[in-house]
């Protein structure tokens, strides 16, 4: 199949690109590279260097991929995902993923492309009674990032139901690790995920870890989250493909089912090299407990991780020290 992916050189579009070429897809590849090198763009799929909300030159590489036949599925990837940075600058979030979807949704439309899988976030949850969210939890963001990701599924929904369209949306928990080649892997200046800001610490790429918080209702008083490898999310959306073909239009979870605070995620590293952290004050936005429910995910695609926390450790540790050439 013809697959366009939106964010394929960011960090999960990489790695869902190297998922599709290995599964035999043809891949168009849209980015702005603001937030990728062009190295990760893979050397067989096509690519447009394109912002989407630049929504004339989007319409231009539709249209010169869609002339003969249109897409089979678009995959949505691009957007901005630091929560703290969605709170200090909110109009940078509106504009890049709200605006961005619209323009994205706007074009497909006008050339004929009929199925999205889009990435969302877990975000779009909040705080829940519970802190295991299941697709029927009631939304309630309590930061920026999430609200646009929120008003991006809901723009998808309806332009579904005016368009004729289908649509997968996946709500991501935290997704960590990287690709078995070590090839490509979350790689950027002030990290801000857990798991590779851990292993900075661990290796010396960073003095030490600021833990935001040991005062949350958890049993260690650190936030306490549902953590996915980065290759079986990837392995997700390439089921998610089958399902578009069958006229389905759903949202699902893509999580572990279990959840590990900050503090476990330092134990589990240390025991492969010593972390120096200190505890720091809450971060704004930040909700005590989100872990997913993935039965969803199980009955409609036959899909749940692969990998637990030790392997996503051990392949970004390993990604990492190759990266910054330390043994």
């Amino acid at each position: 199949m013809k697959i366009c992916v939106v964010g394929g050189a960011g960090y999960i579009g990489s790695h869902t690109v190297c998922e599709l070429i290995d599964a035999g897809h043809r891949v168009i590849i849209i980015d702005d590279l603001s937030n990728a090198a062009k190295s990760a763009v893979h050397s067989e799929a096509s690519f447009y260097n394109v912002d989407i909300t630049d929504s004339r030159a989007l319409d231009t590489a539709f249209k010169v991929e869609c002339a003969a036949e249109p897409f089979d599925a678009v995959m949505h990837f691009a957007a901005k995902i630091v929560v703290p940075q969605s709170v200090e600058n909110p109009s940078l979030y509106y504009y890049n993923n709200v605006e961005g979807t619209r323009s994205l949704l706007e074009t497909m439309v006008k050339n004929r492309c009929k199925n999205i899988i889009f990435s969302s976030t877990a975000s779009v949850y909040g705080e829940t009674e519970t802190g295991v969210c299941g697709e029927e939890t009631p939304t309630k963001p309590t930061n920026p990032y999430g609200e646009t990701k929120l008003a991006a599924e809901k723009m998808i929904a309806w332009f579904a139901k005016a368009h004729n369209m289908n649509y997968c949306i996946f709500r991501y928990f935290n997704v960590a690790g990287a690709h078995r080649s070590l090839k490509i892997g979350l790689w950027h200046e002030n990290i801000t995920h857990i798991i590779p800001a851990t292993i900075e610490a661990a290796i010396g790429m960073r003095e030490r870890l600021i833990v935001f918080g040991n005062d949350y209702n958890t049993p260690d008083g650190t936030c306490v989250r549902d953590y996915v490898h980065v290759s079986d999310i990837a392995h997700a959306h390439l089921l998610a493909i089958d399902l578009l073909q069958k006229n389905r239009s759903e949202i699902i979870n893509l999580g572990s089912n279990r959840g590990f605070s900050v503090k476990e995620v330092i134990d589990e590293v240390s025991k492969r090299r010593p972390v120096n952290f200190e505890y720091g004050n809450r971060r704004a936005g930040d909700a005590a407990k989100i872990v997913a429910s993935n039965k969803k995910a199980k009955e409609l695609l036959g899909w749940s991780p692969e990998r637990g926390l030790a392997e996503i450790i051990d392949s970004d540790l390993a990604f990492r020290q190759k990266k910054a050439k330390i043994g």
